[in-house]
């Protein structure tokens, strides 16, 4: 729940007095033109911009980082298929840190955890494929289970299918539609 939200980088508000309350279950879609504050927005619902007034509740509570481990999050650019040569399965296992430390060993848990994410988003056959030889479109959907690994109560995804084909936005409509009759919040 967002209630008179302004958010801004410092101290000078670039989104103004935003009130937006997101049921459970729920599918929300923020739309807008391009710089008119959509991610600026998600961001100050994850941490990462200043709310500089309102208030921003997660799951019924004021926003606290604990809180926000519940958030899965796809960013809207990025760039992990650059230099470091991960294949997809480590890609979205590290989604499951905020499950557990970066130290401790992965459980059976996580690791069903992360086959399921990569079930999800049609990608188990390039499990063991580096990050990098996969279509745009594929890296998007792995980024998409890398969240989804998680098993977050809230899915946040930074438009998620620019950049991407016809048929990987066809898969993740489908993933979504999906997402939605389980009851994961959108």
């Amino acid at each position: 729940r967002l209630t008179g939200v302004s958010v801004g980088y410092g101290e000078a508000a670039v989104v103004h007095d935003v009130d937006l309350t997101v049921e459970r279950g729920q599918l929300v879609v923020l739309l807008g033109e391009n710089g008119s504050g959509k991610s600026t927005l998600v961001k100050a619902l994850l941490g990462l911009a200043t709310v500089v007034s309102g208030s921003v509740e997660l799951f019924g509570r004021p926003a606290t980082p604990t809180a926000r481990q519940r958030i899965g999050y796809v960013p809207q650019r990025t760039a992990v298929a650059g230099g470091i040569p991960a294949t997809v399965r480590e890609v979205v296992a590290s989604g499951r840190v905020a499950r557990r430390s970066w130290f401790t060993p992965a459980r059976a848990a996580d690791r069903a955890a992360v086959d399921e994410a990569l079930a999800a988003v049609r990608l188990t056959d390039r499990a063991k494929d580096p990050l990098a030889t996969l279509s745009g479109g594929q890296q998007r959907r792995a980024l998409i289970a890398r969240a989804l690994a998680a098993q977050p109560d809230l899915l946040v995804m930074d438009e998620p299918t620019a950049g991407v084909d016809r048929a990987n936005v066809q898969l993740l409509a489908e993933a979504t539609a999906e997402w939605k009759r389980q009851g994961l919040t959108l």
